[in-house]
């Protein structure tokens, strides 16, 4: 902008001189139509306000590319066309001099985009036709897939689900040209956690994927099978008994309205765009709306699929042992280990139903099937939820503009805290938003915040993880203490619920943490990050702990262990021992040596 006002002043005083006594602000409130060309071999025809286009104008730059549309004091604003030299052209919405709200672009190659606009980058809705003839049509964020979306690929593939980062991540849903599906779970596009796999000829596969390979154990059920669970199966995947499903009718995504701001920006309309029709910019803060994908599946496959492969191994009840015609049908037991397979037990269904007799005894008693759960609209836990990742949103916020000084006595104890209202309707200094209303307690900030930075924990990042569109899971195993248990959607945190002594034991012990940690940087002790306390309406109060996950990772944990140092009630008995059942002390039969080397390393 600086350079097309110099531009302008620098023509315009001279063109004055000459005509003697005309100034610029004898026309500064007076639209005129005109033509200038710059010095900078640039031109402009169209209507002026002042020294500036403003109105309705074209602007040739030297170099050929056009912009012919809306101007506003100086800028491209409003309905217009840009094309450039390698003949990729956009028409829509500009603001401030930027592609911004909707639009369509074509690329030189021929790939087109219809759908929304911020700041140059594709963000919001959007249906993209790639040169190669895939289709993507769902939501973007800065540029790349992100949130729900439809994937069609020209060799007869697709894919509905949820995206990452430009990649399936999440829960999805791929149907091969050949007709195999697999509903289930990704991870940086690859098959990563439970799903089911069906393929063209009815059969059926209940396990677990490892970075795209079956991994741990699983079971298989041939085409035609009889077996119940494979029938609940087919209505929750829209199968009927020919095999026909819901999915290969074709699915649309339901496009919601997405309204993109007017920013506040200053850019000089001499800023070259790139020919490729790829524009840069800074990235963007903004919340993508997530449309709604219609994607034919139904609540019963959601719920279902949150049971894990060892569930699968013990589904059978006696209600639905009445329904089965044969019990005959082969079943396959087998277990994978980085997509191969070690073990491939032939089994018929009367075997199975004897071998999963007494997990399903278990199971009626009230033990939980599944180590997780993803915590959904309704129930208590996800009104508890919303409370605790509001007020971290706040609390992050509010801190962490603020200039760091060194902790000091006083940013510690009971007394050193940040007690905030969160009314449902919002108020000077909080959101709206669709939970109860609340008070937000956050204890010592400051201290925290300085052990964030000693842990080289961004803040955005630690917001993200707990606060980002993906949510929280409950961990549905809970120990003796009768805590609950929250696991951030990547695996790096976990929140448990505290008692009012564990509380006031954590922040006496507190100075002493701050100065352990400040000494070892590389000490192996919990990360505890944030201390929180929720107060709910009937004056419940409910206390949280963020801690980081020392050992998260992205393999597959065959086998977890609560170890505690003790020998007394640290044994669980073989004939109980399955996949997802947590041991304990004694039934660890490895010894651990550190490296002496290492040992000096964690000690510095």
């Amino acid at each position: 902008m600086t350079q097309l006002k110099y531009l302008l002043n620098e023509d315009h005083e001279s063109h004055a001189e000459q005509r003697g006594h005309v100034s610029c602000t004898n026309v500064e409130d007076v639209e005129r139509l005109d033509e200038k060309e710059l010095s900078n071999g640039d031109v402009y025809v169209g209507t002026f306000k002042g020294i500036l286009p403003h109105g309705k104008g074209k602007y040739t730059w030297s170099d050929g590319t056009v912009y012919d549309g809306d101007w506003e004091e100086g800028k491209m604003t409003g309905k217009g066309q840009i094309f450039w030299p390698s003949e990729a052209k956009y028409e829509g919405d500009f603001s401030g001099g930027y592609l911004h709200g909707s639009g369509t672009l074509v690329d030189p190659d021929g790939s087109i985009y219809r759908g929304t606009w911020r700041m140059n980058i594709r963000h919001g809705l959007g249906k993209r036709e790639y040169c190669n003839s895939d289709i993507y049509e769902g939501s973007w964020r800065e540029g790349v897939h992100e949130g729900s979306g439809k994937y069609s690929w020209n060799n007869g593939n697709t894919y509905i689900g949820n995206w990452k980062h430009g990649k399936m991540h999440g829960r999805g849903v791929m149907k091969w040209a050949n007709g195999d599906v697999f509903y289930g779970f990704w991870f940086n596009g690859l098959r990563h956690g439970f799903g089911i796999y069906r393929f063209a000829d009815g059969g059926y596969y209940f396990g677990t994927w490892t970075r795209g390979l079956k991994d741990g154990k699983g079971t298989f059920y041939l085409a035609g099978s009889k077996h119940p669970f494979v029938k609940k199966w087919h209505a929750a995947l829209g199968y009927d008994d020919s095999g026909k499903g819901l999915l290969a009718q074709s699915s649309s995504l339901n496009a919601v309205d997405f309204e993109v701001k007017k920013p506040i920006v200053k850019c000089s309309i001499s800023e070259k765009i790139s020919g490729g029709g790829s524009l840069s910019t800074g990235r963007m803060s903004h919340r993508t709306t997530l449309l709604d994908a219609n994607s034919n599946l139904s609540d019963a496959a959601i719920e279902i699929i949150h049971h894990d492969s060892s569930f699968t191994m013990s589904h059978g009840s006696d209600d639905d042992q009445s329904e089965v015609q044969d019990n005959n049908a082969i079943v396959y037991e087998r277990e994978y280990k980085q997509g191969v397979c070690i073990k491939d037990i032939m089994r018929n269904y009367a075997e199975l139903s004897h071998n999963t007799k007494q997990p399903n005894k278990f199971h009626s008693k009230g033990a939980k099937k599944s180590l997780c759960a993803s915590i959904f609209r309704g129930n208590d836990s996800y009104y508890l939820m919303l409370n605790l990742q509001l007020g971290i949103r706040y609390t992050v916020g509010k801190i962490n503009p603020q200039p760091n000084h060194d902790v000091r006595a006083s940013d510690f104890g009971d007394r050193a805290r940040i007690t905030m209202f969160f009314p449902r309707r919002g108020s000077q200094f909080t959101p709206p938003h669709k939970s109860v209303d609340f008070y937000w307690k956050d204890y010592c900030p400051t201290v925290f915040r300085d052990l964030r930075e000693l842990f080289k924990l961004d803040a955005a990042e630690y917001m993200m993880s707990i606060c980002g569109d993906d949510g929280l899971r409950e961990l549905l195993s809970p120990g003796k203490s009768g805590s609950i248990f929250y696991l951030s959607h990547d695996d790096k945190f976990i929140i448990k619920t505290l008692k009012k002594a564990e509380l006031k034991a954590l922040l006496k012990m507190l100075p002493k943490y701050h100065g352990h940690v400040k000494q070892y940087e590389n000490t192996l002790i919990t990360k505890i990050f944030r201390l929180h306390q929720i107060t709910l309406k009937c004056r419940r109060k409910v206390r949280f702990m963020v801690m980081g996950i020392m050992f998260c990772t992205e393999l597959r944990i065959h086998r977890h262990y609560d170890l505690k140092g003790s020998i007394r009630g640290r044994f669980t008995p073989e004939e109980k021992i399955r996949e997802n059942v947590t041991l304990k002390d004694l039934n660890l039969s490895y010894e651990f040596h550190m490296d002496k080397l290492l040992r000096e390393y964690l000690f510095k």
